[in-house]
This record gives C-alpha cells, sequence and structure tokens, in this order.
C-alpha cells in the first residue's frame, strides 16, 4: 500500500496543467483533471450526517496515556487521570480541554483490529478490510463521494491534509476516488493558488479551444466521449474560478480563528477542515504523525497532547458554532492503540489492535457515551467480544444515509462489499 498522488487526484493540477495543453498540444493534462473531477455514481441518500472529518493519529496513540487511563495500576505507568465532563469518565492529564467537552463525545474503549502492523492496520480501519492481493478496496472517505453526490461542489470532495506515509486511497473505484492532498492550510497551497490574470487565462482557453476541437475531431470516436472531454475540461475552469477555493485559506482570516484549535499545523488543517465541510467537501483527512512510541512513551504522548487536545475540542466547538455539528461525524483514530504494559528498558509501549479507544462525535451520535472497557490489569480483549474497526465503518455509512450491506461492481465484474461490519446499535438508536 504505497503512497500515491492523490474524489480527486492532485497530481500538481493548477491553472498552468490546463494551459500546458496550448503550448504543447497534447492532452497529458486531462487524466489528473478527470481523476480530481470525477461525478459520483450515486444521488445524495437521506441521511442525518452529510460529511465526515477523520483525524488520523499516524503511527498508534496509547489508550493509556488519552481516553482510557487506569489511572493507580501498574498498566498507567505512572500516567494520572482527570475528570470530564461525564460522571464517572476519566481522561489522562493532557487532555484537559477535551474532557471539558467530553459529554459531545462518543468513546469507543474496546476496539479490535486483526492487524498489528502499521501499513496492514492502517489499511484496515480506513478501508474497513484487512489487505486482500486480489483487490484494494477504497478508504471510506472515497466511498462516501462515490455514494453521496454534490453537484454544487466545484472542488475536490475527499480531502487529506498533511497527508501521511498511506494516505486514503480509491482502490477498485478508481484514483479519482484518491484524496486530494494538501499541506498547512496557512501556507501558499502551490497547486490551487492563480498564476495568471483572468484576462490572459481567457485568452488562453479562447486558444485551447481550438486545440480541443482538433484533438475531440481526429482522437475521440464516439459522441461519449468527446461529451466526457468537454465537460472535463468545463469542470475544471469552474473548479479553478470557485469561490469554495477560499476554504483552503486560513490566511485571511482573523488570528483568533486560525488558532481556534491550536496553533499548530495540525489546529489549522482542523480549521479548515471545519470551513471544507461547511462548503460541501463530503470527507476530509487531517493527520498528526508521531505516535509510534516503542521507546519514551510517556514523554512522547505528552508532548503529542499539546497539540492533539485543543485541537479536538476545538473543532468540536468551531463545528458547534458554525451549526455544523449534526452533520458532521468526527472521528478521532489511529491504526491500534498500545501495549497495556511499558517495554522493559526502552519506556516504551507496543502495538496493541487488542482493545484500544477511537473516539467519535457529531452526526447524530450519542453524546456524552461510552461503549465497552478495557480490563485494569491489561488483558486483551478478544475480537469477538471488542468492537471491530469493521463495525465503526458500518455505523458511519448507516450515520451517513448508506445501506452498508449493499455490493459494488468492481471494474473486473467483481461484487464487491462496501462493508464487512454491521452498524454498532447503540449508536444508532
Amino acid at each position: 500500500m504505497s503512497d500515491h498522488q492523490a474524489c480527486g487526484s492532485n497530481a500538481h493540477f493548477n491553472r498552468r496543467t490546463l494551459l500546458k495543453a496550448i503550448g504543447a498540444g497534447g492532452i497529458s493534462w486531462l487524466t489528473p483533471i478527470a481523476e480530481l473531477l470525477a461525478t459520483p455514481t450515486e444521488a445524495v441518500r437521506p441521511g442525518r450526517a452529510q460529511s465526515l472529518i477523520l483525524l488520523w493519529l499516524q503511527g498508534g496513540p496509547s489508550q493509556l496515556e488519552t481516553f482510557d487511563p487506569h489511572a493507580d495500576t501498574k498498566i498507567a505507568a505512572g500516567t494520572k487521570s482527570i475528570k470530564t465532563a461525564i460522571k464517572d469518565v476519566w481522561f489522562a492529564e493532557g487532555m484537559e480541554q477535551t474532557a471539558d467537552i467530553a459529554d459531545s463525545l462518543t468513546i469507543i474503549r474496546n476496539a479490535v483490529s486483526r492487524e498489528g502492523d502499521h501499513e496492514r492496520a492502517v489499511y484496515n480501519i480506513k478501508t474497513g478490510f484487512r489487505p486482500d492481493p486480489s483487490l484494494r478496496h477504497p478508504a471510506i472517505g472515497s466511498v462516501l463521494c462515490h455514494q453521496l453526490a454534490n453537484s454544487n461542489v466545484e472542488i475536490p470532495r475527499h480531502i487529506s491534509i498533511l497527508p501521511s506515509q498511506w494516505s486514503a486511497r480509491g482502490g477498485y473505484l478508481g484514483n479519482e476516488f484518491d484524496a486530494f492532498r494538501t499541506g498547512d492550510p496557512l501556507q501558499r497551497q502551490g497547486d490551487l493558488d492563480k498564476r495568471v490574470s483572468d484576462e490572459r487565462f481567457d485568452r488562453r482557453l479562447d486558444s485551447l479551444s481550438v486545440v480541443d476541437t482538433a484533438f475531440a475531431n481526429g482522437r475521440l470516436g464516439s459522441l461519449a466521449e468527446k461529451t466526457s472531454h468537454r465537460t472535463t475540461i468545463d469542470r475544471a475552469v469552474r473548479m479553478m474560478s470557485s469561490e469554495q477555493l477560499q476554504a483552503f485559506d486560513l490566511k485571511s482570516l482573523p488570528k483568533a480563528e486560525q488558532d481556534a484549535c491550536g496553533d499548530t499545523e495540525f489546529g489549522r488543517g482542523c480549521v479548515a477542515a471545519a470551513r471544507l465541510v461547511e462548503v460541501g467537501v463530503r470527507c476530509v483527512e487531517v493527520t498528526l504523525s508521531g505516535w509510534d512510541t516503542h521507546a519514551n512513551n510517556h514523554d512522547f504522548h505528552t508532548a503529542k497532547k499539546k497539540t492533539l487536545d485543543p485541537a479536538i475540542a476545538g473543532l468540536i466547538r468551531y463545528l458547534k458554532a458554525r451549526s455544523l455539528f449534526e452533520e458532521t461525524i468526527v472521528v478521532v483514530a489511529g491504526e491500534f492503540g498500545r501495549t497495556p504494559l511499558v517495554t522493559p528498558g526502552t519506556g516504551g509501549r507496543e502495538h496493541w489492535p487488542h482493545g484500544f479507544s477511537v473516539v467519535m462525535a457529531g452526526g447524530g451520535l450519542p453524546a456524552g457515551h461510552v461503549l465497552g472497557e478495557t480490563d485494569p490489569d491489561g488483558s486483551p480483549i478478544k475480537f469477538s467480544e471488542g468492537t471491530p474497526v469493521e463495525d465503526i465503518h458500518a455505523t458511519i455509512l448507516h450515520r451517513m444515509g448508506i445501506d452498508y450491506q449493499r455490493e459494488l461492481e468492481t471494474p473486473v465484474g467483481r461484487p464487491a462489499k462496501i462493508c464487512e461490519g454491521t452498524a454498532i446499535s447503540e449508536l444508532i438508536s
């Protein structure tokens, strides 16, 4: 599962990409634009939630140092706990801001998977399937884009901010459903910036129409091909002039709003994510890396929580302030948790898929709800007794108004389920 150029690929897509065709007389630009702007196949189905924001903690955070501390036990390894807004529910110290808004969260404490390797576990939790050498499954954001159309959105509908090594991909749905990858929203977004004046751009488009007509007449055989070709160009131009692109750009915002989720790249990514779903983007993934703590686990988590804690709390408040909370599902997760016992000599915790935390919020999910528990002695949870990541996928799809039991047809004609799990009854009633 290698990193890939990222419903839309940003294969260095900008006005210059489009206009290169004039000088080159070629069509190498057509594929990335088609991938970026591909139309989903289904109309929006009724569902309370409309968008998904995934706060992706690359590396696998420790449940004990975040949402499931067992203070004063051997497995706590010195981590202290703090009260939350939910009675008798405790978070780890360093999560004070998130603890204050815990009554807006759904905390799953018994998440389980069958994968303990980074690459395989990332695939599992992002797609809801274990890796299969015969079929590459789409990430959940790709499925949402494929199933839920929105003709009012002129920019990519599936976006990865600060992407990790394994950003979300379209799998058998095609590269056009890969996540569009972008960086710190406070920095210049070269792939989206305007590079020539509107007047000059319009003149080049006039010239392009001559080349385009010749290409369509000489290289495209059917009317359908010609129509698709022209539609791709029209939609590309529409996107590049769209006011919705401003959602990527935080530079024009007051400093207080830029830092609503913390004065960090990750925090600004969370603000951008909220602004993007506000204009209709279906799925935004924001990555905070550095959680693979095989050594010095406590110190590394203490440092990372200074970024994570204000980001989670700030995002929930920001969504509520903009009346987006009830229509947006927020998920906070990594690929697995960390071992209950600290490794002697290194102070680290190893990979642990046998009982870890996944936090969800919004989209009609029950607020202030805790699902499952882990044993204070660190015993692993049997897969059949935990909450599989596949069931979390089914729950999200259900909340988004998608039939998670349906099948899609792959390019080779093979039927494929969009989900292997079952929606969690406590979270959908």
